[in-house]
C-alpha cells in the first residue's frame, strides 16, 4: 500500500473543471427582501427576459483560416470549436438571428488570437452598420460587454489583431429579446369568486367570502382581538406577483402577506409594522395556493376589515408553458441511452465502448452521459469515464443483471516522474454506477479505482472473489463511497486513502491506509484506529437513499423515493422490497439545457418535481425549489452554472426536499452561495421530514472559464442531511491562481441538528468548513488545504493564528460530533507554509471528535496540530498524525 507520497508527488486531488458551454440565460425577476423588525423592501419586477439568441444560427465571415476553423464554429455552443480569420486586418465575424431583436449583452471568448481593436455592430439589414461597442485596448480571454442595441445582424469587426495571426473565437454569444418568461405582472383578480375563510367575523353579515366577491360595497371584519387572518384558495399553485388590499376604517398596523402550497406552512412574502390602511398596492413574489393576510396588530380599537383583496399573478395567460411529460415515452433528450433487453447485444456494447472512449480522458469536456438499462439480463462491459452515470432501471438493483463488468480503471494519468507509470487513479472522479446488479465472469475480479465523487451506490456485486479500489499495482487512489451497496465477497482497498462505507454489506473487507469509515455497515472490519485505521459505527441513525428512476411493469417511468430510516444497518433493499413512495415521471419537469430558468421555475411553483437531463445547464437566474416534497434528480451529471453571479438553486425552509445528482460548476462572476437550504435565519423543525442532498458536487474554478464563488454550500435549514457531498475549489487547470479562482469557505452550516455523511471538502481559501448549529453531526470528512498559498503573511484567521483550519466549530457551539475525519497538506507553491491546526473546535464535553488524521503528503508543508493545540506536528520527519478521541 502506498502510504505517503515522495515529495513533489501530486495529490489525490490534482482536479479539473469542465469548460465553458454557451448556454447562458439572463432572466430579470422579481425580487422581495425581508428585513427582521422592519418591511418588506420589494425591487421592481422584471418586464422582460433575456435569453441566447445567436446559437445555432446563420454566420458568415470575411474569411477563414481554414475550413477546420469555419464561421458556424463560433455559434455552434461547443467551446473545442472556433472560428478563425486570415492573418490580416481588418476581418469579421456576422450571426444572423433571423428576426430584429434587442441586443443586451455580447460574450465573445477568444483563442489565443483575439482583437487589441473591434466593434460590435448591429444592422437591421446586414449592410448597414451601427455601433454598439468599441474598443482599441482589448486583452482577450473572455469578455462580456453590456450593450444597448437592436438589429437582425451582429458583427465583431476586427481592425487591429492583438497578435501576428488572425482573429480566433471559440464562441461569439449574443443576448437579448424574450425567452417566453413573464412579460408583466397580470391584470386579471385571480382571488375573485375563491373560496376564503377566517380566523373569526364579527358578525353574519360580514364573511370572508365578502373580501373576494368583486363588490367594494360588502367587506369582511374579523373579531377586535389579535391576531387575526383571511385565506383564500386559490385553488392551484400561483406565481403571485401582486396583491392589493383595501381596507375599511378598521385597518391593519403591522401584518404579513404570506403564501402557502399546503395551507399550513406558511413563507412570508411582505411584512409591515407601520400600515396606514386605505388601499394598499403590494408588489411581492410569491409561489403558493392559498394566500393569508395574517395581521398582529391593529390599526384601531376595532378588528381588521377589508372590502376586497385582489391577488394577480405572472402566469395568467402570460407567463410560461410547462411542458407536459409522457411518462410511457419521456423525451431525455441526445445524452441519454436507454438499452432494453431487446438491444443487440453488438450494437449497445459499440455505444459503450463509444462513450467510454469520448469520456476516458475528458474530465474538461462539455459531454454529459447516462447509460440506462431497462429490467433484464445484458452481457456488457461497462469501462466507465468521466461525466458518466450508468444506472439500472428497476425498482431492485437485481431486476437489471450485466454479466460482464461495470468498472473504472487507472490507465491514463501518469504518477510520478514515470511517463509509463499510468496507474494513478486520483482524478477519476465525476461519474457513478447505481441500482444494478453486476455478476462478472468466473474468477474474474472488478475494480472500482476511483477519487472524490465518483459514487458506487445502490449496487449488488455478486461472484467477483473481489473489488479493488485501486489499480490493482502500486498506483495511488482517494476515493471514495459505497452506499446501499451489497458486495458478496471482499472489499479489497489497496492504496485508496479514505473511504465511506454507509449502509452496506459485505462479504468481507481487506486493507486500510489513513481513514475508511464504516456507518451501519454489515461485514465491516472490527473498530481499530489507527492502525489500521478503521472508524466503525454500527448503525446509521437517520438516512434516506437517493431518489431513483426506474420503469415499472407496464413500461412507465417512475421516480421512487426511499422512506427516511432510522439506526439501519444494511442495504434498504436486500431483505426485500425497499421501503419509499413513488412519483410518476408525468408529476416531473423533465428539463434539457435549454429550457429557460422560467419555465424551470414555474414547474416549481406549480408543485412540479424536476429531472435534470445530462448537459450544461447556463442560469442566469436562480432556481427556487419552493415548494415542500419536490424531488430535484439530475442524472448523467447534470451540471448547473450561475453565470451571473446569483445563486445556482435555493431551496425554501420547508419539509422534505431531495436535491441529487448535480454538479454545481461556478461561474466567472461570483456568487455569494452557490447552493442554499434555506434562507438565513429559518427556525422550522424538519424533524421528522428533512430535506436531504445526495451525490451534490461543487467546483470552482479548473475549466476554460472563470470560477468564482464566496461560499459552496450553505444549510440554514434545521435537521437536513447531506449523503455525499464534494466540494471543490480547482487546485490546477485553467483559470486556476490565488487570486482568479476565490472561494473562501465550501460549507457552511447554520441550521441545527445537521447530519453530513460522506463530506469532502478541499482547497478553500479561508475556513473550509464552518459549522454554527448546535447538533451537527458529520460521519467521514476529507480535505486538503489549499496548495496554492503564497506567503505567510495573507493566510490566517486573525489573532496570530498561521493559516485556516480545515473544519472550525463555531465558538457558541456546546454540542457537535464527528467520526473518521482527516485533513491533509500539499503546499507545494510554497513548502514553508505552517498552518496551526486541521480543526479547530470549542472546548467543551458537548464537541467531540473520533478517529482524526492529518497527513503532510510527501511532507510538502506542515500541519502543526491535529485538532486546536492537540495531535503533534505532521511534516516532512512525521508525515502522518493521528488523534483516536478528543477531548
Amino acid at each position: 500500500m502506498q502510504n505517503s507520497r515522495p515529495a513533489g508527488a501530486r495529490s489525490p486531488a490534482f482536479r479539473r473543471a469542465l469548460t465553458l458551454v454557451s448556454a447562458a440565460l439572463l432572466l430579470a425577476t422579481a425580487l422581495v427582501v425581508s428585513h427582521p423588525g422592519g418591511d418588506a423592501q420589494a425591487s421592481g419586477r422584471a418586464q422582460t427576459a433575456v435569453s441566447l439568441l445567436s446559437q445555432g444560427k446563420p454566420a458568415t465571415s470575411s474569411s477563414t483560416e481554414n475550413a477546420g476553423a469555419a464561421a458556424a464554429a463560433a455559434v455552434d455552443g461547443n467551446t473545442g470549436t472556433r472560428w478563425a480569420s486570415a492573418f490580416s486586418d481588418p476581418q469579421w465575424l456576422q450571426v444572423d438571428l433571423g428576426a430584429s431583436a434587442p441586443i443586451t449583452r455580447v460574450v465573445l471568448n477568444w483563442e489565443a488570437a483575439y482583437g487589441k481593436s473591434f466593434q460590435i455592430q448591429v444592422s437591421d439589414n446586414g449592410s448597414t452598420w451601427s455601433p454598439i461597442y468599441t474598443t482599441t485596448t482589448g486583452t482577450g480571454g473572455v469578455q462580456d460587454l453590456a450593450v444597448t442595441g437592436t438589429g437582425r445582424y451582429v458583427r465583431m469587426l476586427g481592425t487591429q489583431r492583438g497578435t501576428g495571426f488572425g482573429y480566433s473565437l471559440w464562441e461569439f454569444q449574443v443576448y437579448g429579446g424574450t425567452d417566453g418568461g413573464p412579460t408583466a405582472c397580470g391584470t386579471n383578480n385571480v382571488a375573485q369568486g375563491k373560496v376564503a375563510t377566517a380566523s373569526s367575523a364579527e358578525n353574519a353579515g360580514v364573511p370572508a367570502s365578502a373580501a373576494v366577491d368583486g363588490n367594494l360595497g360588502t367587506r369582511w371584519a374579523s373579531a377586535f382581538s389579535d391576531p387575526q387572518w383571511l385565506q383564500i384558495d386559490l385553488g392551484s399553485t400561483q406565481s403571485i406577483c401582486q396583491v392589493v388590499l383595501n381596507w375599511e376604517a378598521a385597518y391593519g398596523k403591522a401584518f404579513q402577506v404570506q403564501v402557502s402550497g399546503n395551507g399550513s406552512t406558511w413563507t412570508s412574502i411582505y411584512s409591515t409594522t407601520t400600515g396606514t390602511g386605505g388601499t394598499q398596492t403590494l408588489d411581492v413574489t410569491g409561489n403558493g395556493r392559498y394566500l393569508r393576510v395574517n395581521g398582529t396588530q391593529r390599526g384601531t380599537g376595532y378588528g381588521y376589515s377589508l372590502w376586497e383583496v385582489v391577488v394577480r399573478t405572472t402566469d395568467d395567460g402570460s407567463g410560461p408553458v410547462i411542458p407536459p411529460t409522457d411518462p410511457l415515452n419521456p423525451d431525455f433528450g441526445p445524452n441519454v441511452d436507454v438499452f432494453t433487453p431487446a438491444t443487440p447485444q453488438v450494437q449497445m456494447q459499440a455505444r459503450l465502448d463509444q462513450v467510454a472512449a469520448l469520456q476516458h480522458t475528458n474530465q474538461f469536456g462539455t459531454e454529459r452521459n447516462a447509460l440506462l438499462f431497462k429490467p433484464g439480463t445484458y452481457t456488457a462491459d461497462v469501462n466507465l469515464g468521466f461525466n458518466t452515470q450508468v444506472a439500472g432501471l428497476g425498482l431492485s438493483p437485481d431486476d437489471v443483471n450485466i454479466n460482464g463488468h461495470v468498472r473504472v480503471e487507472a490507465d491514463w494519468l501518469q504518477q510520478g516522474d514515470n511517463p509509463n507509470n499510468k496507474q494513478n487513479a486520483t482524478q477519476n472522479f465525476w461519474r457513478s454506477a447505481e441500482n444494478m446488479a453486476v455478476t462478472p465472469p468466473a474468477g474474474q475480479i472488478e475494480r472500482w479505482a476511483v477519487a472524490q465523487a465518483a459514487p458506487y451506490r445502490r449496487m449488488h456485486l455478486k461472484s467477483a472473489p473481489e473489488i479493488q479500489l485501486w489499480s490493482g499495482g502500486d498506483g495511488w487512489a482517494s476515493g471514495g463511497l459505497f452506499a446501499d451497496t451489497k458486495i458478496d465477497n471482499t472489499v479489497v482497498s489497496g492504496s485508496q486513502q479514505q473511504w465511506l462505507s454507509r449502509n452496506s454489506e459485505f462479504g468481507g473487507w481487506n486493507g486500510s491506509v489513513w481513514n475508511m469509515v464504516f456507518v451501519g455497515t454489515t461485514g465491516a472490519p472490527p473498530q481499530n484506529f489507527p492502525n489500521p485505521s478503521h472508524t466503525v459505527v454500527g448503525t446509521t441513525p437517520q438516512i434516506r437513499e437517493k431518489p431513483f428512476l426506474y420503469v415499472d411493469g407496464a413500461g412507465s417511468y417512475n421516480v421512487f423515493v426511499p422512506a427516511l430510516r432510522q439506526n439501519s444497518s444494511g442495504t434498504s433493499w436486500s431483505r426485500g422490497p425497499a421501503a419509499g413512495s413513488s412519483i410518476s415521471l408525468s408529476q416531473f419537469l423533465v428539463a434539457k439545457p435549454s429550457t429557460p430558468v422560467a419555465t424551470i421555475n414555474a414547474a416549481l411553483s406549480q408543485g412540479k418535481h424536476l429531472l435534470f437531463t445530462p448537459g450544461i445547464y447556463h442560469l442566469g437566474d436562480t432556481i427556487k425549489v419552493t415548494q415542500p416534497n419536490t424531488v430535484v434528480l439530475g442524472i448523467g451529471l447534470a451540471t448547473l452554472t450561475p453565470d451571473t453571479g446569483k445563486t445556482a438553486i435555493s431551496v425554501a425552509d420547508v419539509d422534505g426536499v431531495k436535491l441529487g445528482g448535480l454538479l454545481i460548476d461556478a461561474g466567472p462572476v461570483n456568487s455569494a452561495v452557490l447552493v442554499e437550504v434555506g434562507p438565513a435565519g429559518s427556525t422550522a423543525n424538519h424533524a421528522a421530514n428533512p430535506t436531504s442532498l445526495h451525490d451534490v458536487f461543487v467546483r470552482i474554478g479548473g475549466g476554460a472559464h472563470l470560477g468564482r464563488a464566496t461560499v459552496s454550500v450553505q444549510v440554514n435549514s434545521h435537521n437536513v442531511i447531506g449523503d455525499h457531498l464534494w466540494l471543490w475549489r480547482a487546485d490546477h487547470g485553467d483559470q486556476v491562481a490565488w487570486d482568479l479562482n476565490t472561494a473562501d469557505t465550501g460549507l457552511v452550516v447554520n441550521g441545527a441538528n445537521v447530519t453530513m455523511y460522506g463530506l469532502f471538502v478541499e482547497h478553500y481559501q479561508k475556513y473550509e468548513t464552518i459549522w454554527n448549529g448546535n447538533g451537527g453531526r458529520t460521519y467521514f470528512y476529507q480535505n486538503e488545504f489549499p496548495y496554492d498559498v503564497p506567503d505567510q503573511a495573507s493566510w490566517s484567521s486573525g489573532g496570530g493564528t498561521r493559516g485556516w483550519a480545515a473544519y472550525k466549530v463555531a465558538n457558541n457551539v456546546t454540542s457537535h460530533e464527528a467520526w473518521g475525519v482527516g485533513s491533509y497538506s500539499f503546499f507545494n507553491v510554497n513548502p514553508s507554509i505552517v498552518v496551526d491546526r486541521s480543526f479547530e473546535v470549542p472546548d467543551t464535553p458537548g464537541v467531540r471528535f473520533h478517529g482524526l488524521v492529518s497527513v503532510s503528503l510527501g511532507g510538502v508543508g506542515t500541519i502543526a496540530n491535529v485538532i486546536n493545540s492537540t495531535g503533534g506536528t505532521a511534516n516532512a520527519a512525521t508525515q502522518q498524525r493521528y488523534v483516536v478521541n478528543y477531548p
